[in-house]
């Protein structure tokens, strides 16, 4: 007797993407958990023009829009999931990491302090 599991079609390549993404969100949350207690000063010194040029170089707006639609904004309103500045690092970081963006920890800090800045507002 066949396996359930063996029967199921192989994953897409996006599908595998998406698990792993979701999975590594998941152990960001787990394992981030000293960052969650940091406020926005993990911040404290970005170089703000540098997270603008990296957020433009990168095509993060054209990537956001074509997942939530509009303007993409609703990108950041994760219905409560980003409530802290480590987490919001920790989802440039799995951004970063999943589109293979070859980002540097300073370059995801500082484009994670201009989302800050512009819309999550973290004190």
């Amino acid at each position: 007797m066949q396996s359930r599991l063996s029967s199921l079609p192989l994953m897409s390549r996006q599908l595998r993407w998406t698990a792993s993404a979701l999975l590594l969100g998941g152990s960001l949350v787990f394992f981030n958990q000293p960052a969650q207690a940091q406020g926005a000063d993990i911040f404290k010194g970005a170089d703000l023009a540098l997270g603008e040029k990296m957020i433009t170089e990168h095509k993060c707006v054209a990537c956001h829009v074509s997942k939530v639609g509009g303007d993409g904004s609703a990108m950041y309103k994760p219905m409560g999931k980003i409530n802290t500045a480590g987490l919001l690092r920790g989802m440039v970081e799995m951004c970063n990491t999943t589109m293979n963006l070859g980002m540097f920890p300073e370059e995801v800090s500082a484009v994670a302090a201009v989302l800050n800045r512009d819309h999550y507002k973290f004190k």
